[in-house]
């Protein structure tokens, strides 16, 4: 945990009760001048955590990096609601200028369920975004979605929408249940270490965690509701935008044309020797790539 424990640990209260929304985030700034700012959203079954070898890097390059962990996630608070993906981005874009009180338009970086947050973000504050970079997520509204929601290869797109049987036969076992999505959806598992196991299981161990994650999958057609409300009424994403996925991933198909459903002006980015969790499996390709397009 020592990378991940070298960068600046901060806790915002957005909202002091009923209920607490308090969110944790973990920030590292450049040596020199700043270039801008850095959002990055994790995923499931992640947290913050997932970004520790790459904020090093994109600091060291010229850039402030915030990573969150969203509501319901890691060291952040666990309410009984809220986890639509518009009113997790809402939360984040509260931290970064209200608490964090950053003015200028900041580069959104986002991955699985926070690519779904990324996007969102871009869609309801796009004057306060700077670049979009999204992936490995099929994101509700779009027809990949309607197409693979209920495919094999996503049944726990199934499986957390049931109502509290999920809390039950999961808990005791996260490690287990963790452990599985990892090993089946990266290329290279041993990017996971024990250490990295443990503590990802620790954290979606503590009390209503595994619920607060289910109930960020239980929101996903109020989520599709939502995206196609936006589409309709302000149009699609006009911020410049990179598609994001693993070269080894199952969801790098598909990614260009789902993406242009909702954004206007799209690239799509490859990360080489990497499946679901570029920044775990191939951190330096994951930097590289972000850079590479945030800098044009």
């Amino acid at each position: 945990m020592s990378a991940y424990s070298q960068f600046t640990h901060r806790q915002a209260w957005l909202q002091q009760s009923d209920p607490e929304i308090r969110i944790h985030y973990v920030e590292a700034k450049p040596s020199g001048t700043q270039k801008g700012v850095i959002l990055l959203i994790h995923g499931f079954p992640q947290s913050s955590y997932q970004f520790r070898h790459v904020m090093g890097p994109l600091s060291a390059a010229g850039y402030r990096v915030i990573a969150p962990d969203y509501r319901g996630a890691g060291y952040s608070s666990r309410p009984a609601t809220g986890y639509t993906k518009k009113m997790l981005a809402t939360d984040l874009y509260t931290l970064l200028t209200e608490h964090i009180n950053i003015k200028e338009a900041v580069h959104v970086v986002g991955h699985d369920i926070g690519g779904m947050i990324a996007h969102a973000y871009a869609h309801l504050f796009p004057d306060a975004v700077a670049s979009l970079i999204w992936g490995e997520c099929p994101l509700p509204g779009t027809s990949v979605y309607d197409d693979y929601k209920h495919a094999p290869g996503l049944w726990h797109f199934s499986f957390h929408s049931v109502p509290d049987l999920p809390e039950l036969l999961v808990s005791g076992r996260e490690k287990q249940y963790l452990k599985h999505f990892y090993d089946r959806l990266a290329m290279n598992p041993a990017a996971f270490t024990e250490a990295d196991l443990d503590f990802y299981a620790t954290l979606y161990a503590a009390p209503g965690a595994m619920r607060a994650a289910f109930n960020v999958y239980r929101a996903f057609e109020e989520d599709k509701a939502d995206n196609r409300r936006l589409v309709e009424e302000r149009g699609k994403v006009k911020v410049r935008t990179m598609v994001l996925s693993g070269d080894g991933s199952f969801q790098v198909l598909g990614s260009e044309g789902m993406a242009r459903e909702v954004d206007e002006d799209v690239v799509v980015g490859k990360v080489g020797g990497s499946g679901h969790y570029i920044a775990e499996e191939n951190p330096s390709g994951f930097v590289e790539k972000v850079l590479g397009f945030v800098e044009q």
